[in-house]
């Protein structure tokens, strides 16, 4: 899942919007966000400093930018993995991608982390994160209340919202811990642990859904 786990490249001529954001994240993952100045961005992507300004009206919206992208990439790489299967099976897969490599990964953690410092400070990194928040929990729902209903169970919106929320929870605490401190855990061990969590959150069995 993310930008931050793979070494910054120049994109394509002209899609210097994309170099800068790529350049943004590269920094902040490896030296945290102070490292992310207008002038080593620019250096990194290769640009003139003015160049950002002109993709971006300021910094703080690059910044923004570099985060919806990360956490976007998040999202794509824990459903890349999504298969055809039945609904429980493709849930499993889900929550799988979700606490293995490459969503799970030290530098991801630790761009997180820098930015979810700025998301308390300014207003617009805030919604940023909300809604790449809900895009992720949203999704996770839609796949629990398609597994619960393959299961013959009829769950009432209210109720499929608080089980994403709690599952989500369970996920975000074990991608965490898994990306934080990796040699704590045997080989497929958080994966196994987020599996059995969430089945026992909802009620199904997960662990034998896996592909």
């Amino acid at each position: 899942m993310s930008d931050s786990a793979r070494k910054f490249t120049r994109g394509v001529p002209g899609d210097r919007r994309a170099d800068l954001v790529s350049a943004a994240l590269s920094l902040m993952a490896d030296a945290g966000p102070g490292a992310a100045t207008v002038r080593a961005i620019a250096e990194m992507a290769g640009l003139s400093p003015g160049m950002i300004r002109h993709h971006f009206r300021s910094k703080e919206e690059l910044l923004n930018a570099a985060y919806l992208a990360h956490m976007s990439r998040q999202t794509e790489d824990s459903a890349r993995t999504l298969g055809t299967g039945n609904a429980a099976s493709r849930l499993a897969q889900f929550v799988s991608a979700s606490l293995t490599p490459p969503v799970v990964d030290a530098r991801a953690v630790s761009l997180w982390a820098a930015f979810l410092h700025m998301v308390r400070r300014d207003a617009g990194m805030r919604k940023t994160h909300e809604a790449t928040y809900l895009a992720y929990r949203d999704r996770l729902q839609g796949l629990i209340a398609k597994a619960l209903a393959e299961a013959g169970r009829t769950t009432a919106p209210d109720d499929l919202r608080r089980l994403a929320i709690a599952c989500n929870a369970v996920i975000d605490g074990l991608w965490l811990e898994g990306g934080v401190l990796p040699e704590a855990f045997a080989a497929g061990e958080v994966e196994r642990i987020g599996l059995s969590a969430v089945g026992a959150l909802i009620g199904l069995d997960l662990d034998g859904d896996q592909p």
